[in-house]
């Protein structure tokens, strides 16, 4: 939410803490900012870009790769307000049934789509998922205006509510699937302690990707899984201290 309200800060106040969009951005008019699957797409089509453009993706991606993990789906990605509110409509209708939901998907799309968001790219010339990308959607719909895009964005809405439980970003989403791929060793992890557990298994309930929370009540180890979002939610509602954040131990792990 910070995040998205600079963006709309520097249209409507002039501020230059961090202009431009979700794909390219300058942060304080000095440090360039770049989406790495964006950048990916646009080289794919062929179109020579700007230094600035590639160290900017250098720089998150570095980032993410040593520190952040996934954590731009969660602490970043404007899309996350949408599902937030869908899955907690879910529970609210008692619609959060996750035995009739993981049936005609795959964790496994997203990734499919992000190669295909690549391809496609290059055999059309025009960075494809940015065309559609609900991202981008939102973050022109907050600071300009809503328009036809709004659709996209109720879409993804009902799609999480009576579709699949936190469809779009679990199983659609190819920057998600970027950032699982280039966040899996970074060091910023979320560890179990088997002692402290009860296993009241409400951490399964709020992680919007509980299967990797395979350790709970099993083992103390981290969460070492890519598609972690680092969104601390486990770690709020754990009441048994079972849960924390630490640095990653890159030791085998029993």
């Amino acid at each position: 939410m910070t995040i998205l309200f600079l963006y709309f800060a520097a249209n409507a106040f002039g501020w230059h803490i961090l202009e431009g969009t979700f794909g390219t951005s300058m942060l304080f008019s000095v440090i360039p900012l770049a989406d790495p699957y964006s950048t990916v797409q646009v080289l794919a089509t062929g179109f020579v870009l700007g230094t600035d453009v590639l160290i900017g993706a250098a720089i998150i991606t570095l980032f993410y790769f040593v520190i952040g993990g996934r954590a731009f789906c969660s602490w970043v990605c404007p899309i996350n307000m949408v599902t937030d509110a869908a899955n907690w409509l879910r529970r609210v209708l008692h619609l959060d049934k996750e035995e009739v939901n993981y049936r005609f998907l795959k964790r496994s799309a997203r990734y499919w789509i992000m190669v295909l968001g690549i391809i496609v790219s290059a055999l059309v010339g025009v960075a494809a998922f940015e065309v559609v990308s609900p991202i981008s959607i939102m973050q022109r719909g907050v600071v300009f205006g809503f328009g036809m895009g709004a659709a996209v964005i109720v879409g993804i809405f009902l799609f999480d509510l009576f579709g699949v439980k936190n469809g779009w970003c679990g199983y659609v989403c190819p920057l998600g699937a970027a950032y699982s791929l280039i966040g899996s060793q970074s060091i910023i992890r979320v560890k179990h302690d088997h002692e402290a557990c009860t296993n009241c298994m409400d951490c399964k309930v709020v992680c919007p990707e509980n299967q990797v929370l395979h350790m709970i009540n099993k083992s103390s180890i981290s969460v070492t899984d890519g598609e972690c979002t680092n969104c601390g939610r486990c770690v709020d509602v754990c009441n048994d201290d079972a849960l924390e954040f630490g640095i990653r131990s890159f030791t085998k792990q029993h």
